[in-house]
């Protein structure tokens, strides 16, 4: 790539000059941004083609992973990182008066996600490529991201996510493999003279797909995958012969701009008719012009079609994608030919399903009047799919309506597209043991009743690239110093780590490491936010979606629980605690949003009030993103992992911010069992309700939050603050919701059930975090475990296990 620091500058200075118009001395860091992008971009070309042609040339298998989100976050670093060039670039560019870090902050956060569904779609292309193996993503280019959240009063407010208005360098529009996704219309059918059934889809409403390519670059190697993002573009010829036909040309501007919005935004609020119908084009705009790419890609291979199942794997990354099965059966019957019998036998084997979750309102279902209006054809085959599938299920279950009615991909009215993606799928997996085992035992276990050998388990993991190397480089040093190289490229050898868990100096070393992350932190957060925090106190970590059931509110009333005992106590012994708080709730999501609000008042309670102050301190910082996360992780003390028993279904935050040495404040839900599994009982700090008691309140019932708000004075007191005069309500009727939702309404989520679990379980911290020795050997042993959860050893068993790929001819 550059032999060294000088070839680089010497490369640099002509981009700026040649494309820029700049010198070193006049360029800004925006100028250096777009300068180093285009270079590196234009360095990798040839490895990128030649990736593409080697897939061909060999005819390998190629998987495309279906995802609504890739949060992909910045990529300047990883990329100089994963091609080897992060230190002769950064010595370059220090040379010639530039800061590498101060010229990856010119580029914004990709608002192609939310949470941990599109960082795990990241972290997954990441090791495809670092692995050699043949496998892209396909998402939508959303012009605008989840939005940009500001705190006004201590209120969420929702701000466009214009990320787009800074120039993303990474990416190529290639308008020439642009295809076109069809709505609406009508559909006819037509007998050839075989008895063959033919279709036609008639005035329907068309867009272009335009696909943009950003590069996947592998870690070390010659391999460089594909992201491709698509963008519509309304057909013009087709816009234009629409307003001609119904004299509107009037109306030509609105109907191309509603048509373009299907690009526009990351989860438009479904909470409203048109919401939800926007919602679903985007699905079925994502599938069919990601199915289509797929298709043209094969046909280049010159092979019969019954050689689709072993050249290409379809993999669909929770339900949003789950008319992948019905668009590859219109293709494949409609414009290839085909039979039915044929055409579904190639689409089951070729399509997989991941279930990230077992929420119901998770699940996705569609009015079927709306599927059938806004896609008449996909509809049809739905229809055909469920008319098989039910007289399948009659012959295996002869009389038993209940049970086929449960199974059915149509009912109430309803299309279920998880019901589609395991019926239309040869692999469901789960993201982590527990979770699996509750989808085969209680939530789907109708369905693995029916399709037992379809069921496995996949448990989730993070790039090690990214989460360690990038964003905590002396940890990544130390841990070379202290085992070697070998762990990069097998993550699993962290655990040699082990050997050195009574070694003072290597604990003495990550003591220090810890302490100056905190105090990088604290700096910043001084910076940008003007909030003093003590880098000697611990830093507890809660960082993600803003959900009921991930319990920010369990955090927030200990935090008040915390504030009453220092009140009532001012000489209190207790070790200082910063609690850091980040996270969005979704628009519509109007009791996350009070809770998001409760946090901000009681930061502004305990952070203004001179007695509490050098023991507690509480700071939300506005959106959260991955950058944001790649700032707090490596300075992490404590991670916070509260979910109820049996409702996350994996976590990869955990997974992050264990390989960075915090320690785990969990329930035993989603991946904190296989974590508890590996660092045992001393190590990680577990509480609350099992799963399984859990499912069975919700099953039979006998829980009250009333009963525990009656009877526990501390839980009373706690809760009565919220309503009642205190420093936090001013006796207003601000956090009433809250307050009936744990009293009321039986506290859905059992708050007041686990509190005191949690709360001795935080005393416990309090207590260990004072013996150096005793917390630096419990954040070695999480480090050296975290090599499990790995995306690399993630992706090489769905490569072996699901999709039956491996790598081609890798060059190291």
């Amino acid at each position: 790539m550059f032999s060294d620091k000088e070839e680089f500058k010497q490369a640099f200075s002509q981009k700026l000059e040649a494309e820029l118009s700049k010198t070193v001395k006049t360029a800004t860091e925006v100028d250096a941004y777009r300068a180093l992008g285009s270079l590196l971009r234009e360095k990798i070309g040839k490895k990128w083609l030649a990736t593409d042609q080697r897939y061909v040339q060999n005819k390998e298998k190629q998987v495309y992973y279906f995802s609504m989100e890739f949060l992909i976050g910045r990529l300047l670093g990883n990329n100089l990182l994963n091609m080897k060039m992060l230190g002769i670039v950064s010595e370059g560019l220090q040379d010639l008066g530039f800061d590498l870090n101060r010229v990856e902050e010119e580029e914004s956060d990709a608002g192609l996600g939310n949470g941990g569904l599109g960082r795990l779609a990241a972290c997954f292309l990441d090791s495809l490529a670092s692995l050699g193996l043949a496998g892209h993503g396909y998402g939508i280019r959303y012009k605008y991201g989840m939005f940009d959240q500001q705190f006004i009063d201590g209120n969420q407010v929702e701000l466009p996510d214009l990320w787009l208005s800074r120039e993303f360098v990474w990416e190529i529009r290639r308008p020439e493999e642009a295809v076109e996704v069809r709505f609406r219309g009508h559909v006819s059918s037509s007998e050839d003279e075989e008895g063959g059934l033919h279709f036609d889809h008639h005035d329907y409403e068309q867009v272009q797909a335009i696909p943009y390519d950003v590069p996947v670059i592998g870690y070390n190697n010659e391999t460089i995958n594909t992201l491709r993002l698509w963008s519509v573009e309304a057909n013009m010829d087709d816009t234009i012969r629409k307003a001609a036909k119904q004299e509107e040309f009037g109306n030509f501007l609105h109907h191309k701009r509603s048509l373009e919005e299907i690009s526009e935004f990351l989860y438009p609020d479904d909470s409203h008719e048109e919401g939800k119908r926007l919602r679903l084009k985007q699905e079925y705009f994502l599938v069919s012009a990601g199915v289509q790419s797929a298709v043209r890609t094969f046909e280049q291979l010159g092979l019969p079609w019954t050689a689709f199942l072993e050249k290409v794997a379809l993999h669909i990354n929770d339900t949003h994608p789950a008319m992948v099965i019905p668009e590859l059966m219109r293709i494949l019957m409609d414009d290839k030919q085909m039979g039915w019998e044929e055409a579904w036998e190639i689409t089951t084997a070729s399509v997989s399903y991941t279930n990230h979750t077992t929420l119901s309102e998770a699940l996705e279902s569609w009015p079927v009047d709306m599927v059938r209006s806004l896609l008449p054809r996909i509809f049809m085959i739905i229809e055909e799919i469920n008319e098989r599938f039910c007289q399948s299920l009659w012959e295996q279950y002869p009389g038993e309506f209940d049970r086929i009615a449960e199974l059915a991909i149509i009912a109430d009215g309803q299309v279920k597209m998880a019901h589609l993606s395991i019926v239309g799928s040869h692999s469901i997996n789960g993201v982590a043991k527990l979770h699996t085992e509750i989808l085969k035992k209680r939530e789907m276990k109708i369905f693995h009743d029916t399709f037992p050998d379809r069921f496995n388990n996949k448990t989730n993991g993070i790039t090690h690239r990214r989460w360690l190397m990038h964003a905590n480089n002396p940890l990544a040093d130390l841990i070379t110093d202290t085992i070697g190289e070998h762990w990069i490229d097998d993550p699993g050898r962290l655990t040699d780590l082990l050997a050195y868990q009574d070694d003072r100096e290597v604990l003495e070393r990550i003591q220090t490491i810890k302490q100056q992350n905190k105090e990088a932190f604290a700096s910043w957060v001084y910076a940008t936010k003007g909030i003093t925090l003590d880098p000697q106190s611990i830093f507890d970590v809660h960082i993600k979606r803003l959900h009921g059931y991930k319990r920010q509110l369990l955090n927030a009333l200990h935090i008040m629980h915390l504030y009453n005992r220092i009140k009532m106590d001012p000489s209190l012994d207790m070790t200082p605690r910063t609690f850091i708080f980040g996270a969005k709730a979704a628009q519509s999501y109007h009791y996350a949003k009070k809770i998001i609000k409760l946090i901000n008042t009681i930061a502004d309670v305990v952070n203004n009030d001179p007695v509490v102050s050098g023991k507690l301190k509480v700071v939300f910082l506005e959106n959260y993103s991955v950058s944001l996360a790649e700032r707090i992780i490596p300075a992490a003390d404590v991670s916070e992992q509260i979910s109820t028993a049996s409702k996350e279904a994996s976590g990869t935050g955990n997974m992050k911010l264990m390989m960075n040495g915090a320690v785990t404040l969990g329930t035993m839900d989603g991946a904190n069992v296989e974590i508890h599994e590996l660092v045992g009982s001393d190590n990680i700090y577990t509480f609350g309700l099992s799963s399984e008691e859990v499912l069975e309140y919700y099953r039979s019932g006998g829980y009250s939050a009333k009963q525990i708000y009656e009877t526990d004075d501390i839980v009373r007191q706690t809760v009565d603050q919220l309503i009642h005069y205190s420093p936090f309500s001013k006796g207003d009727t601000e956090f009433q919701e809250i307050y009936d939702s744990l009293v009321h309404h039986n506290d859905e989520f059992f708050v007041l059930k686990d509190f005191r679990a949690y709360v001795a379980a935080q005393q416990q911290i309090d207590f260990d975090y004072r013996d150096k020795q005793v917390w630096n050997r419990k954040c070695l042993i999480n480090i050296a475990h975290a090599g499990k959860f790995s995306s690399d050893r993630t992706i090489q068993e769905y490569a072996s296990d699901i999709w039956r790929i491996g790598p081609g001819n890798m060059v190291k």
